[in-house]
């Protein structure tokens, strides 16, 4: 018999060793939904290693109405998150958010705000591939609940990763607002090296709005908080900017500084629309040179 086939039979037999402790007979007044509730989970296990994930997800969400009836709700909590976990298997990842909320929602009533925002995590790293929107929805939630925690430095790890996947998604006007939200938690835990690298993606951001003079005052409100090479590449970033030399400015933007940092802002300085006017004022000179040498060649004729 293969392993497929003998965990497919125990999973069967515990099954029917759960289906027994919820029937109520004259010797047992009340189902047992504790011992149910394990039996089904271990039938889930089982089901899973024999790669039979429909059935495995069957069993898990049984053990939960097991662990419900009986107020277990950090083991029913658990049991959503295995759920997570085969959904990925199974290709359900529409599914994902409702099993995860209410995962969430059972490690609150239970009082377990870091598990809570632990499973948020787990399905954010899930989903932000495929589905970077509701992976964001994930982080944001997890920032909620820990900042009701007191817990700052846990809560800047998930506005990190809001406000790279703000600007994955092009939302630049609210990432904006997350990094200068992220800068402030990291004020708050004195993470001052933190703060710098932010400094430098909030300044690529309002580039990349287009508003170069709203990036230079994000530059001198923080430019004390930034590293020498930190305020070296945006001072000439923002010259550039600011005299529109457009090679210049694309030159800093590729430089390596700016390329190693989050794979999202180093894709963001490469979609930064660059200085313009230098190019119009070449083409005007041309057009000015062409009309002299017309005029000269009027002239001559």
């Amino acid at each position: 018999m293969s392993l497929a086939a003998k965990k497919i039979a125990e999973a069967e037999a515990l099954e029917r060793t759960a289906e027994k402790s919820l029937k109520v007979s004259a010797f047992k007044w009340a189902p047992d939904y504790d011992s149910a509730g394990d039996e089904y989970s271990k039938a889930a296990t089982a089901y899973r290693i024999a790669k039979s994930f429909e059935k495995s997800k069957q069993c898990w969400l049984k053990a939960i109405d097991c662990y419900k009836n009986n107020k277990a709700w950090f083991h029913a909590a658990k049991s959503y998150e295995q759920i997570i976990l085969l959904l990925k298997e199974l290709d359900q990842f529409n599914d994902v958010e409702e099993y995860t909320n209410k995962a969430v929602s059972l490690y609150q009533q239970h009082g377990s705000p870091e598990a809570a925002a632990g499973a948020l995590d787990k399905a954010g790293k899930l989903t932000e591939a495929k589905n970077p929107e509701i992976a964001l929805r994930f982080y944001q939630h997890a920032v909620e609940i820990i900042l009701i925690e007191d817990s700052t430095r846990q809560a800047a790890e998930f506005a990190s990763k809001v406000s790279r996947l703000l600007v994955k998604l092009k939302r630049y006007e609210e990432a904006t607002k997350a990094i200068r939200k992220l800068i402030g938690l990291y004020q708050q835990t004195e993470s001052y090296g933190q703060i710098g690298r932010m400094v430098v993606a909030l300044v690529l951001v309002q580039l990349a709005l287009g508003d170069p003079v709203e990036a230079e005052k994000s530059f001198k409100e923080w430019c004390s908080c930034c590293e020498t090479e930190e305020v070296s590449t945006l001072q000439t970033l923002l010259q550039a900017f600011d005299d529109q030399d457009r090679d210049l400015a694309a030159r800093m933007l590729a430089s390596p500084f700016i390329r190693h940092m989050d794979v999202e802002y180093a894709i963001l300085s490469k979609n930064i629309p660059l200085p313009k006017a230098l190019e119009v004022e070449k083409k005007s000179d041309a057009n000015t040179l062409d009309n002299e040498e017309e005029e000269e060649g009027g002239g001559l004729c």
